[in-house]
């Protein structure tokens, strides 16, 4: 069962969470397994993606903020996008795209990253936007400040949170066919809302990197292996690592608050994605086949439009004249 923890070290400016998505990952990977011409993810797209999807589920539940966040990579290599998109409410749907063959135990740099031109970039989404309010987003290369590419997801989101957000953050993650894991140790900004998009003040940047009582619960987190990560129950991991700090534990999010797959597709949606092809377009595709066929990158889940369905699509629709509320209509 899928189950998020959040906890705090009393009297310590330091936070933590930490993931287990068991069912929820594992229906990714089947319905992927069941709705692709090719199979499955290879097993280091799969790695790469769960922890992206751990990844995106920790550092929403650390920010208040009623919209999706949403985690991509995208660059050179056989790996061209990988995307992760978490709701308020931690629902999540995550895929990936590849073209050709993904080298055995790769890293970022071959699958993502190949011409050091690779990017990370998270966007905030507000579900109710206000007119003219655009996400906010963020987006850093793949490598670190002297261009040397970074490897591992974990790197790359730590440096994202260190140049983008002010904030020193140390992440564990990890993933394999069952399980996709993920610890956060981040520090708390001394001044401001404290989330993805508040801006920290000039203390705030003074103090980083300074903080005694984060570096050393960070270097116990650094301590925790993959292996143990994937394996252990949540309660042993931070027993095993924290049992000497004043640890305060929230109630666990399990059950029907846990993180869980949702996918918000819909064929209203498709119908818009149809229609912003033009009417041309979606003639051009009926002479040749019978219907539009979209699948769903997400979920698999196949919608099809015939020629009737297309011409209702592009047909205005033309309001209804209200007759008068009395009196005789002549």
């Amino acid at each position: 069962m899928s189950e998020l923890h959040k906890f705090i070290f009393e009297g310590l400016p330091v936070r933590g969470s930490l993931v287990r998505l068991t069912d929820s990952w594992q229906e990714i990977l089947h319905r992927r397994q069941a709705n692709s011409e090719t199979g499955g993810y290879p097993e280091e797209v799969a790695s790469l993606l769960g922890q992206m999807t751990a990844a995106g589920v920790l550092m929403h539940s650390n920010i208040k903020f009623n919209g999706a966040l949403v985690l991509q990579i995208f660059g050179s290599g056989p790996v061209k996008l990988a995307v992760v998109e978490v709701q308020a409410d931690l629902s999540f749907r995550s895929t990936a795209k590849t073209i050709g063959e993904v080298p055995k135990e790769a890293h970022l740099s071959e699958m993502v990253n190949v011409n050091n031109q690779g990017k990370c970039a998270i966007t905030l989404d507000p579900k109710d936007r206000f007119p003219g309010q655009q996400p906010y987003q963020g987006v850093v290369p793949l490598f670190d400040d002297q261009r040397r590419p970074i490897e591992s997801l974990n790197e790359v989101l730590e440096h994202y949170m260190l140049q983008s957000e002010q904030l020193d953050t140390k992440l564990i993650l990890a993933s394999n066919a069952e399980v996709a894991a993920g610890l956060l140790i981040q520090r708390l900004p001394i001044q401001g809302a404290g989330n993805l998009s508040a801006k920290a003040t000039q203390e705030d940047e003074d103090e980083i990197g300074r903080n005694e009582d984060y570096k050393r619960i960070s270097m116990l987190a650094a301590t925790l292996s993959a292996q143990e990560l994937l394996t252990l129950e949540p309660q042993d991991i931070l027993h095993r690592l924290f049992w000497e700090e004043p640890l305060m534990r929230f109630e666990p999010l399990k059950g029907s608050t846990a993180p869980r797959f949702v996918c918000s597709c819909s064929r209203e949606r498709v119908s818009k994605m149809i229609q912003g092809l033009g009417q041309e377009e979606a003639d051009s595709i009926l002479q040749e086949r019978e219907d539009i066929e979209v699948g769903c990158d997400f979920c698999g889940r196949q919608y099809r439009f015939d020629a009737v369905d297309a011409a209702q699509i592009f047909t205005p629709v033309i309001a209804t004249p209200k007759l008068p509320d009395s009196g005789q209509v002549h």
